[in-house]
């Protein structure tokens, strides 16, 4: 520091050599500025110049490490995030930063992501949790993603969809309520995303779990707003409705009933009734809105929940608008079932997404590709039709052509006559009575071919 000023008289010092030992390194450095000729132009040029080369290297280190930790390849440096950046770079948006989806837009945002963001630091460190998860506070805004997308869009790019953007973002629905699984394939919610799988994925199985049934808008997401808001509500308020459960909540949750059950006792049987009332209600209540949404039951509401009213293109096939379509369709669902499937299944008609286990998901995605076609099957085609919930909203119901019970009984023989026109009874009737632990699932009703015929059919070759 000599260069800043003159240079002390030892005499006029008052400070011994003693007296500087003990002083501590601040302290001198500031002795040692305050010593300097300030009315010297030269060290007020110096002063000026050493700012700024400490301004530099300060923020343009800053800078440096703001862009590294913005970069996927930063992401992608931590083990647990390889689920997340295996689906990235299998996305659309492989050509954008994280940051420009994850963190709002603004200087103050980034800084602010940037410290809570430490935390994940110290996971990294300590103990990795078992699933990642979106939190509710780090839900992706709107504003994330009008900085390259219009809201001003009527139909979507595949020309079918009939979505008025605008309309649904000036209501304040979030842009992520329809596109959540835009990028990852919603692996949060499928749960396929944990501790226990994250080796195993690599680019080629990311490209292999990116399903247009999970990337593209959920028909379910859609009928489950449109049925809420027909109901006097706005379900998007609660972020809650737009990100998967926290896991570690919900295991705790299920703790707490569990400690709550051992505390009480055995469930009683009045609680297993109303659980498996509930859950008949909440599978009554989807079948009503799969009927809506096909307009096989139309009610006075706000927002139509037809098929057509949002449909460009994608329709009620022709085939299913012939007269005896209810009645005659069993042989196409059975030689069809995989075509059937695209449009009748529950992961489009409901919001929920079921649960998947990745090795299995991938060991049949390999089988499929192996085999290449679907094989016509009437035991699948059966048990498909219990457990569908599209399926089951018309087969859980007595068909017309059944008639006056007691006619019924007397003349459904020449109706089941052949091993083929009885396997469609067995659509919703067992052959035998079920048992108690069945692992298949519980027919539509409770009448089954064994209570009458006990000595079995005649000339019959069971399936």
């Amino acid at each position: 520091m000599a260069i800043w000023g003159k240079k002390k008289d030892k005499d006029k010092d008052p400070e011994t050599r003693e007296d500087r030992k003990k002083a501590g390194l601040i302290r001198r450095l500031w002795q040692k500025f305050r010593g300097i000729d300030w009315k010297n132009p030269v060290n007020r040029w110096k002063l000026l110049f050493a700012s700024l080369v400490g301004c530099i290297v300060v923020f343009g280190g800053g800078y440096g490490v703001l862009s590294l930790t913005n970069s996927p390849s930063f992401c992608a440096s931590c083990h647990e995030m390889a689920p997340e950046y295996s689906t990235y770079t299998a996305s659309a948006h492989n050509n954008i930063t994280c940051v420009q989806c994850h963190i709002k837009p603004g200087f103050v945002n980034m800084v602010t992501h940037k410290m809570k963001s430490m935390k994940e630091v110290y996971y990294h460190v300590t103990g990795v949790p078992k699933q990642i998860v979106q939190t509710e506070d780090e839900a992706i805004s709107n504003e994330n993603c009008l900085q390259c997308h219009s809201k001003n869009r009527l139909v979507t790019a595949s020309g079918d969809l009939k979505v008025n953007h605008k309309g649904h973002i000036e209501e304040g629905v979030p842009c992520i309520s329809c596109h959540a699984g835009v990028v990852h394939a919603k692996i949060v919610a499928r749960g396929i995303n944990t501790e226990e799988v994250r080796g195993h994925y690599t680019e080629e199985t990311a490209q292999k779990l990116m399903e247009k049934k999970y990337m593209a808008p959920n028909m379910g997401t859609c009928i489950d707003c449109h049925d809420k808001v027909n109901n006097g509500e706005k379900p998007w308020e609660e972020v809650s409705y737009l990100v998967p459960p926290n896991p570690e909540h919900v295991d705790k949750k299920l703790e707490e009933q569990e400690q709550a059950k051992t505390t009480a006792g055995e469930a009683t049987e009045e609680s297993v009734e109303k659980s498996e009332a509930a859950a008949e209600a909440h599978g009554e209540k989807t079948q009503k809105i799969i009927l809506q949404a096909i307009g096989k039951q139309k009610k006075d509401v706000k927002i139509s929940m037809e098929c057509k009213t949002c449909h460009k293109k994608v329709d009620i096939p022709k085939s299913h608008q012939t007269a005896d379509w209810n009645q005659n369709h069993g042989d196409t669902a059975v030689a069809k079932l995989d075509t059937c499937m695209d449009c009748h299944q529950d992961s489009k008609w409901i919001k929920e997404i079921p649960k998947e286990d990745l090795i299995t998901l991938l060991k049949m995605k390999d089988a499929k590709q192996a085999t290449g076609k679907y094989t016509p099957n009437m035991t699948l085609a059966k048990e498909e039709s219990r457990i569908n919930k599209f399926c089951s909203a018309c087969h859980s119901e007595r068909p017309d052509g059944h008639g006056d019970s007691n006619q019924w009984l007397t003349s459904h023989a020449d109706k089941a006559k052949t091993n083929e026109m009885k396997a469609e009874c067995f659509v919703c009737h067992d052959r035998d009575k079920p048992k108690a632990d069945a692992a298949n699932e519980k027919a539509p009703t409770d009448v089954y071919c064994q209570y009458c015929h006990r000595t079995g059919f005649k000339d019959d070759v069971k399936n």
